[in-house]
């Protein structure tokens, strides 16, 4: 086994994993979130409840099961930007690249997921939560790359700033495809806007947190 390559344990917890999601998201289609329970997502899964929730401590998880990539990836972003890049510049690249591949932790999926979201007031508040917690990794992110005390009032304006658009994109493409509209056509509509939306940033934000070239 190489290195980097998972062992036989990670490959079978990963495949439950995936196996739990697939049977809660079919469930959640079906019958709706709210009147779903996670003993009936364990038995249509195959496996114990208390598999379920050791993989997913929380039922709203079980749908966003991106939450983890969702949170992170902005804080991840700012923290491998190339040198004499600005946090900004590293955000619109990956921002824009996200767009171009049509990435779930973007909100591009299909109308059934976006309905199952947008009728469930829990999932709702959960993925609200989910947007505010990528902010704050984010402007912890942004206060350690500009060397600034954790809870900088700086980094956490750029954060709001920055984070604002990933949270604006996000609902508008969960809006375009319930109205119908495919992946391509979406992206045809917001990838303009999400540059415009960078381009007002750069004059504030341009040649904030740029990482030293040594």
């Amino acid at each position: 086994m190489t290195e980097g390559t998972p062992n036989l344990r990670e490959l079978n917890k990963r495949r439950t994993r995936e196996a739990i999601s697939h049977a809660a998201t079919r469930l959640f289609i079906e019958r709706g979130f709210d009147r779903t329970t996670i003993a009936e997502v364990a038995t249509a899964a195959g496996v114990a409840k208390m598999t379920v929730t050791n993989h997913f401590p929380r039922k709203e998880d079980l749908v966003l099961d991106l939450h983890e990539e969702l949170v992170a990836r902005p804080a991840r972003t700012v923290a491998g930007r190339a040198p004499g890049e600005s946090a900004l510049a590293s955000l619109r690249r990956e921002c824009l690249a996200a767009i171009d591949r049509h990435d779930p932790a973007l909100g591009f999926s299909g109308p059934s997921f976006a309905r199952t979201v947008t009728g469930s007031p829990a999932l709702l508040a959960r993925l609200r939560e989910l947007h505010e917690q990528s902010e704050e990794a984010l402007g912890a992110a942004l206060a350690e790359a500009t060397n600034a005390p954790a809870g900088d009032l700086t980094a956490r304006l750029a954060a709001g700033l920055l984070a604002a658009i990933h949270r604006t994109l996000f609902a508008e493409v969960f809006r375009r495809i319930l109205a119908g509209e495919e992946p391509e056509t979406i992206t045809d509509a917001i990838r303009p806007a999400a540059v415009r939306a960078f381009d007002q940033l750069e004059s504030a934000l341009g040649g904030y947190a740029i990482r030293p070239v040594e």
